[in-house]
């Protein structure tokens, strides 16, 4: 993967500091091709974006809620009736939220915001980049980060992700900026940006702390004592910024506000250290609900750990289902395809980059940006890759910043510094590696586009081999490079803009995302979630397929009539998991991966008279509960949270309700994992002894206004 720029290599003295920050005149060109590259970008994550629906109805039903109550949009409750919120802050639902009460309740009201975060991402990082190491290289950086097929996916999607990328791209702005002048302010920015990062995400905006303070202390400004009191500082204003919400929600009264979703005690601490926070690392996530506790992780979806569950208990690995740990598991199938394409060319790059600023001085801030990018790709790829508990393939989102800036900045560093044989063996490498990784990736989908696996690797092959003459000062040979570079850049993203074109075309929805086409070995089409027709054939965990296995899984949830039935997906008479006619599991009445998707005979049952009641129904687990509010526009109380394993409400408070007539209709099924027990289990159980159940469609649910 390599790049050219407007000049000749240059051969600079050890203790030179040649690579001063680019200054005016700036090139006529860059101006049109900076817009140029946010138009493409805006048009690639807007195009067709209505294709994806409610995407995460589980986001999407809280959205809904925010619109209409701003107790709901305050706390991120699923309701507008505010019975319990979503298992994250609530600054992510806060954008969408206002937009739904501007435009009305549509998907582009819900989407929008997303996309626009991911343009305003690229542009943030190109500018990064451009500042330090010229307009070519964040041209680069900001079009390998467009490009990258997990970005194209979360930039059309409503989960945390857009936002939290984009807070954490802010950080490292600022954070090089107080390099640059060293003053207090922009590490003051930096704590603010990352407190955001915290009321949207959680813990996970935690990885780039580390980055962002050991770049700041080695190559800031200032002695190191007043560094250290940058950092303070900035660790203050984090505090401030996310400490606000957390203390308000803490000190509000919890009979006033909703139950902290993914919280076995209605707290936001619990959830934040446990649930969200240390369980992730080591598995011991309380709220699972599977054997042992390991697995499942609120809008995560799907639980590791259960025995008979590849990679859980009785099967290999340490990262439940969901596959091995190791430093290998970013190029595993589930993973690959959406985010690895440029990994082995940044660190090739990156690293040759760092070398090659040589004795600079301290300060430098093109080495800063190397480093801070290198050490944000190595802190999150770490963890990514060891930790324990529950993991999806759509985090590796946050990987793609810094893979993009290392590539753009390193390829042009190395690209000035051609004149060196070992520098043009980099450049050589950096192309064949890039080639070899889609070759790779590109096989593992062996009917999506099978001719390109073999384009990219020849040509990378042919494009390295041309790039060792590059130094050579006969025209003809100079040009052959320039070509070479050109072709090894578009060869590079061939790879991952096939696959973004792929995301854009197709339906992506439920709470597991996933980019691309179908993949051998991941879960389900891409590694993910992805609405396809058919059966449940691919859509299985790894080891499993269609309706193999099914039968006498751990923690299988009966259905009536039937023998059995994933649990979490929601029911089916005759024990196989329920898809429906779009292939999406739970498509019905709903499931712990899917929002429910209720007929029009349904919509008009929950309607009617819809205004006599607090919640128009209630349902187990989030997901079950999302489609009909979605449709409705009216409560539906979700009992248990995200997996229905939440204590919300207990059984005294749902039958006071009950006696109450706050709640119309009970709808059976829904999301949750495991057996029996539990506050949804006793709920269930309470109604199905008192009321008696009516199907309306292939859904059973009960009317809780007239007991037996």
């Amino acid at each position: 993967m390599t790049v050219l720029i407007d000049r000749p290599p240059a051969t600079p003295g050890p203790e030179s500091n040649d690579d001063a920050l680019p200054s005016s005149p700036r090139p006529r060109w860059e101006w049109p091709a900076f817009g140029l590259l946010l138009v493409a970008t805006a048009i690639l994550y807007l195009w067709n974006l209505s294709i994806n629906g409610w995407a995460n109805s589980f986001y999407s039903a809280a959205i809904q809620a925010g619109s209409q109550s701003w107790e709901a949009w305050f706390f991120g409750s699923s309701d507008a009736a505010n019975s319990i919120t979503v298992d994250k802050p609530p600054m992510s639902l806060w954008i969408p939220g206002l937009s739904v009460r501007l435009f009305g309740l549509n998907s582009w009201a819900i989407l929008v915001p997303q996309a626009l975060m991911g343009v305003a991402s690229v542009a943030l990082l190109y500018w990064i980049v451009r500042k330090r190491f010229g307009p070519v290289a964040g041209l680069i950086s900001g079009a390998a980060m467009a490009l990258t097929p997990i970005a194209v996916l979360m930039f059309r999607f409503n989960n945390p992700d857009a936002l939290l990328v984009l807070l954490m791209i802010a950080a490292v702005w600022a954070t090089l900026k107080a390099i640059d002048d060293g003053r207090i302010r922009w590490m003051i920015l930096t704590g603010v940006f990352v407190g955001l990062g915290f009321l949207t995400k959680q813990m996970q905006v935690f990885l780039v702390i580390p980055p962002l303070a050991l770049t700041y202390i080695a190559f800031g400004q200032r002695t190191w004592l007043i560094r250290l009191g940058h950092l303070i500082a900035a660790l203050g204003a984090m505090i401030v910024s996310a400490g606000w919400w957390v203390l308000t929600v803490e000190l509000w009264p919890a009979g006033s506000r909703p139950y902290i979703g993914g919280s076995q005690n209605n707290s936001i601490l619990d959830l934040t250290l446990g649930y969200n926070g240390f369980g992730r690392l080591n598995g011991n996530e309380t709220g699972s609900v599977t054997p042992g506790g390991r697995g499942m992780g609120g809008t995560e979806a799907l639980t590791g750990g259960a025995a008979g569950f590849p990679g859980g208990a009785g099967g290999p690995g340490g990262g439940g289902m969901w596959g091995e740990t190791g430093w290998t598991r970013m190029f595993e199938a589930a993973q690959g395809g959406q985010i690895a394409w440029l990994i082995p060319a940044a660190f090739i790059l990156g690293i040759s980059a760092i070398i090659l600023r040589g004795k600079v001085v301290r300060t430098d801030s093109r080495r800063a940006l190397l480093v801070v990018w290198g050490l944000w790709l190595v802190t999150t790829m770490a963890v990514f890759s060891f930790m324990a508990g529950i993991f999806h393939a759509y985090y590796t989102v946050a990987l793609a910043p810094a893979i993009a800036a290392l590539v753009g900045a390193g390829a042009v560093q190395c690209w000035q510094r051609r004149d060196r044989l070992w520098v043009r063996l980099v450049l050589s490498g950096a192309s064949v590696a890039t080639g070899a990784m889609a070759y790779v990736l590109l096989g593992r989908s062996p009917d999506f586009l099978p001719w390109l696996c073999y384009v990219v690797l020849i040509g990378s092959i042919i494009a390295a081999v041309v790039l060792l003459f590059s130094h050579l000062a006969a025209p003809a040979l100079r040009r052959g490079a320039l070509v070479a570079a050109f072709v090894a850049l578009a060869l590079g993203l061939a790879g991952p803009a096939a696959y973004a074109i792929d995301t854009v075309s197709s339906t992506r929805s439920g709470s597991i995302p996933s980019a691309g086409p179908a993949t051998k070995g991941g879960f389900g089409p891409g590694g993910g979630m992805r609405r396809m027709a058919g059966n449940a054939e691919g859509m299985m965990p790894p080891g499993m397929t269609g309706q193999q296995g099914m039968a006498g899984m751990p923690g299988m949830q009966r259905t009536p009539g039937g023998q059995g039935a994933m649990p979490g997906f929601g029911g089916a008479t005759d024990g196989r998991t329920q898809m429906g006619e779009a292939g999406q599991m739970g498509a019905a009445g709903g499931g712990l991966l899917a929002g429910s998707e209720p007929t029009e005979e349904m919509v008009a049952l929950l309607n009617d008279n819809a205004d006599d009641y607090t919640w128009v129904a209630a349902a187990i687990g989030s997901n079950s509960a999302s489609g009909y509010q979605l449709a409705t526009e009216h409560p539906v109380m979700p009992i248990g949270g995200f997996n229905g394993s939440d204590p919300s409400p207990t059984l005294a408070e749902f039958q006071e309700y009950v006696n109450e007539g706050k709640i119309h209709y009970f709808i059976s099924g829904g999301g949750r994992m495991g057996g029996s027990g539990g506050t949804s289990s006793a709920i269930t159980e309470w109604i199905e002894a008192n009321f008696t159940s009516k199907t309306v469609g292939s859904v059973t649910l009960y009317d809780l206004t007239e007991p037996t």
